[in-house]
């Protein structure tokens, strides 16, 4: 394989066609490979099976916390004056769960879970199903919707939002700033989009807080407001980048995880058939789905100490980027590892990460896909595309997303 850098990896023409991608990453000799350029960061290295990908997100020596590793008074490190260096110097400061390793990890996260315990994740099912149908009445009688703005998006939006609190009439400002902050650490052309966004956003949260401080109300943000104002360990810049995280993570997912799930079913008849016809196939079809066609393509890391791996080694503070969508795609993990199967039964994919970093809100987001799929599916039965395939547009960018889905039923 030629040289690679970090965009080869998020390519809109790679997300159109990830396994093959990925199979090519698979014929390699190596198991660690080196990508010469990272965004103007220098070089960063790839693990992509899964053996090694399980067991790298769950090692110690491999660490979150960016404020080590590309120190303040190092600004060439970071790309200073950069897009990547402007959403660097912000996330710095911008501490979350996701962002930092124990013991902050371990406090942020504790906060952060009163939300998603699995008895309040269940007690929502019946309002995420009412989304669902409420979507679903407002299109219904065109015949035809973009599946990923009119359901995939409003579905867990709404959702994550009466979760945290945030009027209707503030939910739509989110996808924007959501798609400029995603984009831009992989696309130098959005310049300035990601201060602009980041201040609009963070703006929006201050605003927020100053709210639920004055009316508190039952939501998880008057919650984490009243654990800051009674000093349980929560600075100001998490309380903030804490709301922001849930936000981003409490819908993005899940919008890629029903977009990209309802192509697949689409561009495998038999398999939307069977799963029609058999509606106890959800939870291990959505399995399937995160496997096959999961949102997150890479988690990063920072190396913090020196690693002796497959022969080589990784330096300290180097970065190293473990691709979930190959691991979970490969043949010595799976068998028919490129090929989507509903009923697939041993299905330990990584499509949410593993470790003390296992995404918090997994188990809503599998509802939602449940839902989402099972809805509509039921409700229309005559789904197909609206274009070819091959006109469909992929995001740039770390997630696997599209653009839009137009379909017809």
């Amino acid at each position: 394989m030629e040289k690679m850098t970090g965009g080869d990896l998020t390519s809109p023409e790679t997300m159109r066609d990830i396994i093959s991608f990925y199979k090519r990453l698979a014929a390699q000799k190596e198991s660690l490979i080196r990508l010469d350029d990272f965004y103007g960061m220098g070089g960063a290295w790839i693990a992509f099976r899964h053996e090694d990908v399980a067991a790298m997100l769950k090692d110690p020596r491999l660490v979150k916390d960016m404020r080590k590793y590309v120190p303040q008074n190092e600004p060439e490190a970071a790309g200073a004056g950069t897009y990547v260096g402007k959403l660097f110097e912000w996330l710095r400061n911008m501490p979350n769960m996701l962002s930092v390793d124990p013991p902050d990890h371990t406090r942020l996260r504790r906060l952060a879970s009163k939300a998603f315990t699995p008895q309040m994740i269940e007690g929502l099912r019946p309002r995420i199903q009412q989304i669902a149908d409420e979507l679903l009445d407002t299109v219904q009688e065109r015949g035809r919707m973009d599946l990923v703005a009119d359901f995939a998006y409003p579905l867990p939006i709404n959702v994550i939002s009466e979760i945290l609190g945030i009027p209707v009439a503030d939910r739509s400002l989110f996808r924007g700033w959501t798609q400029k902050l995603l984009q831009a650490s992989v696309d130098p052309s959005q310049g300035s989009a990601v201060e602009e966004a980041l201040e609009e956003f963070i703006g929006y949260i201050r605003t927020l807080l100053d709210a639920k401080r004055r009316n508190p109300g039952t939501d998880v943000t008057s919650g984490l407001v009243q654990a800051y104002e009674q000093g349980d360990k929560l600075s100001e810049n998490e309380l903030l980048s804490t709301i922001w995280l849930l936000i981003i993570a409490g819908h993005e997912t899940t919008v890629n995880l029903i977009g990209n799930g309802t192509l697949a079913l689409l561009r495998h008849p038999g398999q939307m058939r069977l799963l029609r016809e058999t509606p106890s196939l959800l939870p291990g079809a959505v399995e399937e789905m995160l496997r096959m066609e999961g949102p997150i393509v890479i988690a990063s890391r920072f190396a913090g100490e020196d690693i002796a791996m497959h022969g080589k080694v990784i330096r300290q503070g180097e970065i190293v980027l473990l691709s979930l969508a190959a691991a979970n795609v490969d043949p010595q993990k799976f068998s028919d590892a490129d090929t989507l199967d509903i009923t697939r039964e041993e299905n330990e994919h990584l499509a949410f990460g593993k470790g003390i970093h296992h995404c918090l809100g997994a188990p809503l987001a599998r509802l939602e896909g449940q839902i989402a799929f099972g809805t509509l599916l039921r409700r229309l039965p005559d789904l197909r595309l609206a274009v070819e395939p091959e006109r469909l547009v992929y995001n740039y960018g770390k997630l696997r997303s599209l653009t839009s889905l137009p379909v017809l039923f």
